[in-house]
C-alpha cells in the first residue's frame, strides 16, 4: 500500500495493492503482477491496472487519508455503508461488542478507556467525556488531539468503531460542509469506519442539514467512513422519521444507527422500540446498546428497564441486520467501579444476546 502527496500541486495518489500468490514469478515484484485499486470508492478491477485519485487537500484531509491507509483492512470492514465489495477487508466477529465513553463521562477520557478496556471490550465508541465542551470530537478540535484520541485507545487494545459528532448549518451550506468534512476526516484520523449524526430538530434547517450530509457522501465514502444519524428527538425520534431522511439524501453510505432506549425516551414511553424497530428494515448499520426508564430516564444498566433487547435484536436481524456493531452507550451512574462491574455485565448481557462468546 503506497500514497504519495505532492504538497506543491497538493495532489494525493494512493494505491492499493493484493498480491497474487498463484500467478506471481519467483522474483517478481507483486507491483508487476498484482491487481491494483486506488483508494477512491470507485469499483475495484482484477487486472493489471493502476488508478488514481487528485483532491485538493489540507493537512487534516492528508493525516487522515494516511490513517485510513494503515488500517485498510479495518476500516474497509463495514459492509453496505463502506462498499465492502470494493475494499480489502479482514476477518472479524459477525457482532463488534462495545461501548462508548459516554458510560464513563463522569470521568476524563484515558479513564473512561481503561475502564472500558478492563471491563472486556475491544471495541469503543468516542462520544463524550469530563470536559466543559462535553463532546469529545467537535468541528472545532485540533487535530493533535483527535490523533492523540486514537492513540490513546490503541494503547489500551481498543478499535475505535463509531464517532459521534455534529455540524452546524446555521450559517451557510458551504459551512456546514466544511464542518462535516473536518469530522469525516477526524473519524478516518481514529481508523473507524462509522460517524454518527444527532439530525436537527429544527424544521426551517431541515433541509439544508441533509443536503449538507448529502453533498459530503462522496467524500466520506472516498475516506472509508460511513456516516448515520440515529433516533434523537425533533425530525428524527422514530423509525419512519429517520427513514424520510435516509430517503432524502439517499446516499449508499448514509444508514441508520438505531437506539432503541431514545426511541422509548422521546415518545415518552409510549411508542415500543419493539414496534418502531420494523419500520427500518434495510437501514441499520449499527446500534447504541441503550435502556430506559419511566419517566424519562436513560442512564440506566442493560437489561434492568423496559426495552426487551431480545425482540428488538430479533426484528432488526428479520430486517437485515444480520452483523456489526452494537456498542453500549448508557448506564447508571455511580462510583468508577460500580460503573465498570455494570459494563461488564452489558457486555455478558451482549454476549448471551448475540450468542457470541469473547
Amino acid at each position: 500500500m503506497c500514497l504519495f502527496y505532492t504538497r506543491q500541486t497538493k495532489e494525493t495518489k494512493i494505491f492499493i495493492v493484493r498480491p497474487s500468490p498463484n500467478t506471481t514469478p519467483p522474483g517478481h515484484s507483486v507491483l508487476a503482477s498484482g491487481p491494483i485499486w486506488s483508494w477512491n470508492g470507485t469499483s475495484s478491477r482484477d487486472r493489471y491496472d493502476v488508478m488514481s485519485t487528485a483532491n485538493q487537500m489540507n493537512r487534516r484531509s492528508f493525516l487522515a487519508a494516511a490513517a485510513k491507509l494503515s488500517a485498510a483492512g479495518l476500516v474497509a470492514s463495514r459492509v453496505e455503508t463502506c462498499f465492502a465489495a470494493d475494499a480489502v477487508t479482514t476477518r472479524a466477529p459477525a457482532w463488534q461488542l462495545g461501548c462508548y465513553t459516554r458510560a464513563f463521562d463522569q470521568f476524563e477520557y484515558p479513564v473512561a478507556l481503561d475502564a472500558i478496556a478492563e471491563a472486556g471490550f475491544k471495541y469503543v465508541g468516542l462520544m463524550t467525556t469530563k470536559t466543559k465542551d462535553w463532546v469529545m470530537i467537535k468541528t472545532t478540535t485540533p487535530v493533535e488531539e483527535v490523533q492523540a484520541m486514537h492513540k490513546e485507545a490503541a494503547k489500551r487494545g481498543l478499535k475505535v468503531l463509531s464517532v459521534y459528532g455534529d455540524f452546524s448549518v446555521t450559517d451557510s451550506l458551504a459551512a456546514g460542509i466544511l464542518g462535516l468534512k473536518q469530522l469525516i476526516d477526524d473519524t478516518a484520523i481514529c481508523e473507524c469506519s462509522n460517524l454518527m449524526l444527532a439530525g436537527t430538530s429544527d424544521e426551517k434547517l431541515y433541509q439544508l442539514y441533509y443536503k449538507t450530509i448529502a453533498e459530503c457522501c462522496d467524500y466520506a465514502a472516498a475516506k472509508g467512513v460511513g456516516l448515520s444519524i440515529k433516533p434523537h428527538g425533533g425530525q428524527n425520534a422514530t423509525g419512519p422519521q429517520c427513514r424520510k431522511a435516509i430517503d432524502l439524501v439517499a446516499k449508499k453510505n448514509f444508514g441508520l444507527w438505531y437506539d432503541p432506549g431514545n426511541v422509548f425516551y422521546y415518545s415518552d414511553g409510549k411508542l415500543d422500540p419493539v414496534e418502531d424497530a420494523a419500520t427500518v428494515d434495510g437501514l441499520v448499520v449499527g446500534m447504541s446498546v441503550k435502556d430506559f426508564l419511566p419517566p424519562k430516564e436513560v442512564l440506566v444498566n442493560i437489561g434492568s428497564g423496559k426495552v426487551d433487547f431480545a425482540a428488538v435484536f430479533a426484528r432488526l436481524k428479520k430486517g437485515g441486520f444480520t452483523h456489526g456493531p452494537l456498542i453500549v452507550e448508557c448506564l447508571a451512574r455511580g462510583p468508577l467501579e460500580s460503573v465498570k462491574t455494570a459494563a461488564t455485565k452489558a457486555r455478558q448481557f451482549l454476549e448471551q444476546l448475540t450468542g457470541q462468546q469473547r
